[in-house]
């Protein structure tokens, strides 16, 4: 298990399990490892099931946030076993490939999964953001409109362009998925849908591209 601590200090302390979910190869293991341990590899082999990793935050002066993170393989073979890996989560990351526009659509069966096999104690969806990584790639098959469009129709709470390779928007859209986890929890967030993030459009929502 990887652990990154992030100015620990002895304060009351909020676990929250978040699911990175995605097909093969769309650089889930990379956006997490970036996001721990602020690394990159290029020679990461394929998650066989689900590989853990925990990061510890210093949310506020008085909160401490524990994250686990289950890095979910995304191979049909390893499908079966989506409910046992899905259960409690508080919050999901949902990740495709700018270069493959499959991986995108395939997005839509991760969220019907999800939305099938996870819900909130009060009965509603786990809240789930859009990735759409590798955006330091000059070629792309998915276009912004289309992920705009696509990532409202099916009730993401946001989206946001990444690279785990060169770390843009990894650490961003994180606390922006913490900042929701924690107002479903009813506790203070620290107001995520403000301008420093440039949100636009009704409601809070993650930033729609990155500077590459």
């Amino acid at each position: 298990m990887n652990v990154s601590v992030e100015e620990f200090t002895t304060m009351p302390e909020k676990l929250f399990k978040v699911i990175i979910i995605g097909d093969p190869t769309v650089g889930k293991t990379s956006f997490v490892q970036r996001y721990v341990q602020n690394a990159f590899k290029r020679d990461y082999k394929g998650t066989v099931g689900v590989d853990f990793a925990l990061k510890i935050l210093k949310w506020s002066e008085t909160q401490t946030i524990k994250l686990q993170l289950w890095d979910i393989a995304g191979q049909e073979r390893f499908t079966w076993m989506t409910r046992v890996y899905y259960k409690d989560a508080h919050g999901c990351v949902i990740m495709f490939d700018l270069a493959n526009k499959n991986s995108f659509v395939n997005t839509l069966k991760w969220k019907r999964d999800v939305d099938s096999k996870c819900t909130l104690p009060d009965g509603s969806p786990i809240p789930c953001m859009l990735l759409a990584n590798k955006c330091d790639l000059a070629h792309r098959q998915v276009d912004q409109m289309e992920i705009e469009t696509f990532y409202k129709e099916h009730n993401f709470i946001g989206w946001t362009e990444t690279s785990a390779k060169e770390g843009l928007m990894v650490n961003d859209s994180m606390r922006f998925l913490v900042d929701v986890m924690m107002r479903h929890e009813g506790m203070q967030g620290l107001g995520m849908a403000n301008d420093s993030l440039k949100l636009t459009g009704p409601g809070p929502q993650a930033p729609s591209n990155c500077s590459c």
